[in-house]
C-alpha cells in the first residue's frame, strides 16, 4: 500500500498523463476518446478509495485473473470473474460442480491483500453470449439511474451483473446503499439485487 507521499505524488503523475491523453485525442480529431479518458480519470479522483487502495484493487484482480487462468480445471469448465473493491472480492460466475466452486475460493483465498471474500458463484451451465450482452445492456441502465440521482455517489458504486442478477459494491453511506438498490431493482429485467458494500457511516 502507497504511503501519503507517494500516494500525492501518483496522483499528480495520473493528473498530468490524463491531461496528456486528453490533449492527443483532440489534436487527432478524436473527441470521443478523449471524453472517454476525461470520465474515466474523472471516476479515479472521485473515488473514496486512496489511489494507493485502487492500485491494489487492480493488482488483486490481476493476479486473480492469473491464477485461475494458469489452472486448466478451472480455466476450461468455469466462467468466473472476480471484482476487488477496496479489499473486498466478489466471485462471480458459473462453475459445474461443488468442487471446482471449492477450488476456485480456495485459489481466490490465497491472494494477498484480500480482505474478504463475497461468494456469488452459480452451480450450473455457462450463460450464453446473449444472456451476456443483456448483463451488459443491464448495467449499462443500471448505471445511468444511478449517475441521475442526487441522493448518491454513483462515482462510488461498482455496478456488476451477471445472468440479470445484479451486484453493487463500493464505499457508501447506508443511505446511499439503500437508495442505490432501489433504484437497481426498478430496472426492467433484474432479477435479484445483492449488497456487497463497505458502509463509511
Amino acid at each position: 500500500m502507497l504511503n501519503s507521499h507517494n500516494k500525492n505524488g501518483v496522483k499528480m503523475k495520473f493528473t498530468k498523463t490524463l491531461s496528456l491523453l486528453m490533449i492527443v485525442g483532440v489534436l487527432q480529431g478524436c473527441a470521443t476518446a478523449a471524453v472517454a479518458v476525461f470520465a474515466s480519470g474523472a471516476s479515479i479522483i472521485n473515488d473514496r478509495r486512496s489511489i494507493g487502495n485502487q492500485i491494489d484493487d487492480q493488482n488483486i484482480e490481476l493476479t486473480t485473473f492469473n491464477k485461475i487462468a494458469n489452472q486448466k480445471s478451472i480455466a476450461d469448465n468455469t466462467n468466473i470473474h472476480v471484482i476487488s473493491v477496496n479489499g473486498s472480492v466478489l466471485i462471480i460466475g458459473q462453475v459445474p460442480n461443488q468442487m471446482l466452486k471449492n477450488q476456485v475460493n480456495d485459489t481466490v483465498s490465497k491472494v494477498e491483500g484480500i480482505i474478504q471474500i463475497h461468494d456469488q458463484m452459480r452451480i450450473g451451465s455457462i450463460i450464453s453470449v446473449t444472456t451476456q450482452a443483456k448483463d451488459t445492456w443491464l448495467t449499462s441502465k443500471i448505471k445511468t439511474a444511478l449517475f441521475s440521482s442526487k441522493k448518491i455517489s454513483s462515482a462510488n458504486i461498482k455496478v456488476i451483473t451477471e445472468n440479470a442478477e445484479v451486484f453493487l459494491m463500493g464505499l457508501v453511506s447506508q443511505k446511499e446503499a439503500n437508495e442505490a438498490v432501489e433504484i437497481a431493482r426498478k430496472i426492467n429485467g433484474v432479477n435479484r439485487v445483492f449488497k456487497a458494500f463497505e458502509y463509511i457511516d
